[in-house]
């Protein structure tokens, strides 16, 4: 463990009322050979004093403009290419003692884990889960595994998962050198989907580990479940995310369960007042996927990976049955 050097990476717009609790609940487990670093996106409400003032040992990266998510952390893993590790926090967390040591021991375990995910409790409900390990179905739908159930034994168990939530997970330094970094056309909302799916594609294995704990408050940057930035951003890179990742062959086998997941996603946003925002954004997301064919910023078909691309089919409809189940 004191052999691995790490770099924990908070993303921070004005989460001033949030970001205090998570670095003191870092302060309070110190691990060897463990940096911090707050990468501030032009926060006006002075998160970035906050830390210089109170927690001077954490390493402030000051950035001009809101680059999003994907530009926050990719400024923190650039500033950290000599780590062995990168460990991605939410502002709105406070870690559980253990929880930077259990990431670590689970990611030593094997050298093909890419990146391993925390067991994420309710800020205001810690006997709930807010999300034990990201799954990704054909009906073109992310989801956390356990949102809003009642944490237990079923949820104790380390296992492979489709992707690693970003708002508490370990990225291995080498693989992200060999994947690349976030994709910033995402800015924010599945930008952690698409670099697990990359990294599935290549081999690599993602985990969840449940001895890792953070508590996490939920939409404390975008403001609530469901507005206007998060709708926009969410529909738009749900179709970006294929286009980039699934090849036409594999597009045209899912076609039908896709155009069902994303007519019954229309549906409910309608209902919720949010139609117009999730169909424009579906368009965007399908311009950002031609743009990224024209440019060569897809992940192409290689013949030599039929394994995995089988593997993530049939995990695709599995993960239709367990999102029904996670419903029930």
């Amino acid at each position: 463990m004191t052999e691995k050097t790490i770099s924990i990476i908070i993303p921070n717009y004005n989460g001033a009322a949030y970001l205090a609790a998570c670095l003191a609940s870092l302060r309070e487990d110190p691990v060897p050979g463990t940096d911090i670093i707050v990468v501030d996106n032009g926060s006006t409400d002075g998160s970035g004093d906050l830390v210089t003032v109170q927690f001077p040992e954490v390493r402030l990266i000051r950035l001009k403009e809101n680059t999003g998510f994907c530009g926050a952390v990719n400024a923190g893993i650039r500033a950290s290419s000599d780590r062995d590790y990168v460990i991605l926090l939410n502002n709105d967390t406070v870690v559980r003692p253990g929880f930077v040591r259990a990431l670590v021991r689970e990611a030593e375990r094997d050298e093909r884990i890419f990146s391993c995910q925390a067991r994420m409790l309710s800020m205001t409900d810690p006997e709930r889960l807010d999300d034990a390990g990201d799954l990704y179905c054909a009906l073109g739908w992310a989801f956390a595994r356990g949102h809003g159930r009642k944490d237990g034994p079923a949820y104790r168990k380390a296992c492979n998962i489709f992707f690693a939530c970003g708002g508490a997970a370990l990225y291995r330094m080498a693989c992200l050198k060999t994947l690349g970094l976030f994709d910033e056309a995402h800015f924010a909302y599945l930008e952690d989907l698409d670099i697990g799916w990359r990294a599935r594609l290549s081999g690599y294995i993602n985990r969840y580990v449940p001895d890792a704990v953070v508590c996490h408050a939920g939409s404390a940057s975008s403001g609530s479940a469901y507005n206007l930035f998060k709708v926009r951003h969410a529909s738009q890179n749900s179709v970006y995310v294929i286009g980039k990742n699934m090849p036409p062959g594999q597009l045209l086998l899912n076609l039908p369960l896709l155009l069902s997941g994303f007519l019954i996603k229309a549906l409910f946003f309608i209902s919720k007042g949010f139609g117009r925002e999730y169909l424009k954004g579906l368009g965007r997301g399908f311009t950002l996927s031609l743009q990224a064919r024209r440019e060569g910023r897809y992940v192409p078909f290689d013949f030599h990976h039929m394994r995995q691309y089988i593997q993530i089919q049939c995990e695709l409809w599995l993960n239709i049955l367990k999102r029904v189940f996670e419903m029930l």
